[in-house]
């Protein structure tokens, strides 16, 4: 099980200087847990999600088990006539598929493989902004 709370470190404007964010357990589910962030409120929604899936023998392979994360955070746009207001959440999923068996070595080159690909401005700037692919 997770921690009831958890503080991640967040580089906002990707210049190396950190802020704090506190999640605390929210709610609890089979195979998921729900935290909010100390901003969370009924009216505008501040989440992180841990989500799994255990793997299923197929023949000889182990197969594979399934581990997502997922922010959501509500924030407030403009309308298509830019007068009204609405509130819309930001959603970002990660998704990991893993064989059994892989080594903590290539799970953790992979996953910072991930970040640093997250983490590359000149790429995600587009492909958020502009849906270049």
């Amino acid at each position: 099980m997770q921690p009831n709370e958890i503080t991640l470190a967040v580089d906002e404007a990707n210049d190396s200087t950190t802020v704090d964010h506190v999640f605390t357990r929210y709610e609890e589910y089979l195979n998921r847990s729900v935290y909010i962030d100390e901003d969370h409120t009924v009216a505008s929604k501040n989440t992180m999600g841990f989500y799994r899936t255990f793997p299923k023998v197929n023949g000889n392979f182990r197969g594979v088990s399934k581990a997502a994360i997922k922010f959501s955070r509500d924030i407030s746009v403009d309308g298509v006539d830019s007068e009204t207001t609405l509130v819309a959440p930001i959603i970002i999923e990660l998704g990991v598929s893993l064989p059994v068996g892989v080594t903590s070595a290539d799970m953790l080159k992979a996953r910072q493989t991930m970040i640093a690909a997250l983490d590359y401005d000149a790429i995600m700037d587009p492909l958020m902004e502009q849906l270049m692919v």
